[in-house]
């Protein structure tokens, strides 16, 4: 659990060593195959996973058609937001990229561990206030910028990404079509 405690340091310094191992003592460790779906639209997860090693994105149907939401590398906390803080069945999915290992911790132990220990609370937090950022960008950069300046931004943001996934995912994200993100990446 190597890059997921040093990806929470990095979140949040002032986390204590105690809340670490408080932490690590409730994970199991779990390996995923490439085009694996370890959330499911529909259905209760019972786990947020954190990713030791490998990429995931999080995609919702709309219309037939998978809309990728995002990308987990790294380090990363993936999970279903409806069901960790609303106690309701996923409304997207999770899929491995690539093999993935990660660790999984039951969704009532994490949120006992956001309820009672103030440095995982913290660190929890923080990685919602990023992702509301990510998303808030997300949404700006579609409504104001067109495909070419989306894409810049994409690759700033996620350089990695760019590198190991798939071009329909990227496209979907940017709410481009893959040809229109093929003649981007060309012109580079």
């Amino acid at each position: 659990m190597k890059r997921v405690l040093e990806n929470i340091r990095a979140c949040y310094p002032r986390i204590s060593e105690e809340s670490l191992i408080r932490l690590e003592k409730c994970v199991e460790r779990r390996l995923f195959p490439p085009r694996h779906v370890m959330v499911r639209e529909g259905a209760f997860a019972g786990f947020a996973y954190f990713i030791e090693k490998g990429i995931t994105r999080s995609y919702w149907m709309v219309d037939g058609e998978e809309v990728t939401t995002s990308f987990a590398a790294e380090g990363s906390i993936v999970f279903s937001m409806d069901e960790l803080y609303y106690g309701k069945k996923s409304e997207e999915y999770v899929e491995t990229i690539e093999a993935v290992e990660a660790y999984a911790i039951p969704v009532p132990v994490l949120r006992r561990l956001f309820e009672t220990d103030l440095g995982l609370a913290n660190w929890g937090r923080i990685i919602h206030q990023d992702e509301y950022r990510r998303l808030h960008r997300s949404h700006k950069e579609r409504l104001s910028c067109n495909a070419v300046e989306r894409y810049e931004c994409f690759r700033r943001q996620f350089p990695e990404v760019c590198l190991r996934v798939r071009l329909g995912d990227i496209a979907s994200y940017l709410g481009i079509t893959s040809s229109t993100l093929s003649r981007l990446r060309a012109r580079k």
